[in-house]
């Protein structure tokens, strides 16, 4: 790593099995800080869930129902602008994949909030509903991507395939897209100029080395496109699936954390993801190679069907809290990365430009 040679995958069992945790860390800390100093940062934002009800079936998932059930939801034109305010910066839009919803229907969702605040950036929906929208239009991914920058969306989300390996997804969510699909929509996205985020469930039946893997596809890709903003490993959380006993460790979190970092030597940010690792490991992590937390999020309903145990939301006030406990100065930043406001400094400081 000190000759600036480029890790590979064996390099990546060897950190995974070293028992040298802070060691592993430690490498992984000096990375983020070549790259980023001592600044972590957050974005003041909402998660959107427009619909529960999904007609694909995961075995991992508690958040998706079928019509008709009582915990079945669909969000109207005002339970959404409800949920927003003038100084969000970014409203994340992630939900069921609704038979009864038109692509249009979809699309609506986003110019209803583009209109009410435009000011706001919007990023929307994973690959696995891109897809969806393809297929029940019978229309190209690119032109659905294309509609989509046209009414106003800026990035991509990172989830859909959860973890890219065919024994993890015949086991747990065979009718969902694997990686083929799912690359394949992300770069058409980046060749359209929209950038996207990668993540990686981790923590329930897949090997280290299906992680690695998963890694690795990510880093080719970024060497291709460079599209990518940010890698986000989530923490599998058990809930009622019956999947694991139990969710997986601090240790493990911080240790994926770290590899990632080490690895993905292409992606500017790595983030911990509080409403997965918890508050303690989330600012933990941020030695650990992490650099940014993610947001506000204020509700987010699809880890918390699973049972998360953090908040539903979070003040920005605690994001900047755990950031300084971490040694690091806050950053505030919007759904591009670019710098909204710098805490820490005596008077705070608006700046422009990136992290």
């Amino acid at each position: 790593m000190e000759r600036g040679d480029r890790l590979d995958i064996d390099d990546g069992r060897a950190l995974f099995a070293s028992p040298d945790l802070l060691g592993v860390g430690w490498m992984a800390d000096q990375v983020r800080q070549r790259r980023h100093g001592r600044r972590a940062t957050f974005v003041f934002n909402r998660q959107i869930n427009p619909t529960n009800i999904c007609v694909l079936s995961c075995k991992f998932c508690d958040y998706a129902t079928k019509e008709g059930k009582a915990n079945a939801y669909v969000l109207s034109e005002k339970d959404i602008l409800d949920r927003l305010s003038p100084d969000l910066r970014e409203v994340h839009i992630v939900g069921g994949l609704y038979s009864k919803w038109s692509f249009d229907d979809y699309l609506n969702v986003l110019r209803v909030i583009r209109k009410a605040y435009p000011q706001i950036q919007l990023k929307a929906y994973t690959a696995v509903e891109i897809d969806f929208f393809a297929r029940k239009e019978k229309t190209p991914i690119r032109a659905i991507l294309q509609r989509l920058k046209d009414e106003g969306l800026v990035c991509l989300p990172g989830g859909g395939a959860e973890i890219f390996s065919e024994r993890v997804r015949k086991a747990l969510f065979p009718f969902k897209i694997g990686w083929a699909k799912w690359s394949e929509v992300h770069r058409t996205a980046h060749e359209l100029g929209i950038r996207s985020n990668a993540t990686m469930l981790y923590g329930h039946i897949e090997t280290i080395d299906e992680r690695l893997d998963h890694m690795m596809k990510l880093r080719d890709l970024q060497d291709k496109t460079g599209g990518f903003l940010s890698f986000i490993p989530l923490a599998f959380q058990p809930g009622q699936t019956g999947i694991v006993e139990r969710q997986t460790s601090s240790i493990d979190d911080l240790k994926t954390i770290a590899v990632s970092r080490l690895l993905l030597d292409n992606f500017d940010h790595i983030k911990s993801y509080w409403v997965t690792v918890g508050e303690e490991t989330c600012s933990m992590a941020l030695r650990f190679g992490a650099d940014d937390v993610d947001g506000t999020i204020l509700e987010e309903r699809i880890m918390h069907a699973a049972k998360a145990q953090t908040p539903v939301g979070m003040a920005r006030d605690r994001l900047v809290r755990i950031i300084r406990e971490a040694g690091c100065i806050p950053v505030e930043r919007d759904a591009l990365y670019e710098v909204v406001k710098v805490f820490g400094v005596e008077p705070e400081t608006v700046l422009t430009g990136t992290v």
